[in-house]
């Protein structure tokens, strides 16, 4: 009964937080879905395919187009010639960075109202059982992908990302 009352208490705080995290990055981005997810995965893979943000937004190609078309037009993203001249790559432009830059600062807001109430030391023990979690939920390059595309970067490089730091361990045993 305990388990199940763990994964119950999980399933709610998991909620909760997703709900906080939506309506903050939604509301700064200008739209809800994938949006946010696009901007701040260019922002940390900047001249990714139109392909491989599909695959990482678990869109459709035609969804995936016209996301893109949605930022092309409002001055957040760009297309340029991609590496193999048949691809497009895709970049953010400043106007682009600056969005991605306050979607990251709103959704740190509701992540820290949930920790706001442990100690130090409860705050460091949940960071090692995030580290354990998420290090057991990378099962794959694409699932690495797809657990980080609403990450800051700048505050979890890879050498320090649990995520990161699996995927290479599985391409690299």
């Amino acid at each position: 009964m305990d388990q199940e009352r763990t994964l119950n208490l999980l399933g709610a705080m998991a909620l909760s937080i997703v709900d906080g995290l939506s309506a903050a990055v939604e509301e700064n981005a200008g739209h809800g879905g994938e949006t946010p997810a696009a901007l701040v995965t260019l922002g940390v893979e900047p001249g990714l395919s139109i392909n491989a943000l599909r695959q990482i937004l678990d869109l459709s190609h035609p969804g995936t187009v016209r996301l893109i078309d949605r930022l092309e037009t409002q001055g957040l993203v760009e297309r340029r010639a991609g590496a193999d001249g048949r691809t497009l790559a895709l970049f953010l432009t400043d106007t682009g960075h600056e969005r991605r830059k306050t979607i990251l600062a709103e959704r740190r807001k509701p992540l820290q109202a949930a920790v706001n109430s442990l100690t130090a030391d409860e705050s460091a023990q949940l960071t090692q059982l995030l580290e354990k979690m998420l290090s057991a939920m990378t099962t794959s390059e694409l699932r690495a992908f797809a657990i980080c595309r609403l990450c800051e970067e700048e505050v979890c490089p890879g050498d320090r990302c649990p995520v990161e730091q699996k995927y290479c361990q599985m391409v690299n045993p």
